[in-house]
């Protein structure tokens, strides 16, 4: 699964420390999702898409 997390973030000029701060999760989470390395649970990515206020399949994206 892709995802916008790393553009999102950066158009608000947040670090992966403010983000994961804002999700209380760790830093170290928030740069697993970012790179694809770790999908996010379900509930997560429901406080990540409240976040941005975006629906959560605006921000995760299937892999073709």
């Amino acid at each position: 699964m892709r995802n916008r997390l790393k553009v999102l973030r950066a158009e608000r000029d947040w670090s992966q420390g403010d983000l994961a701060e804002r999700l209380e999760v760790s830093r170290q989470s928030v740069n697993a999702i970012e790179t694809g390395k770790y999908d996010p649970s379900l509930p997560l990515a429901f406080r990540i898409a409240d976040l941005f206020g975006l629906p959560i399949e605006a921000i995760f994206l299937r892999d073709a």
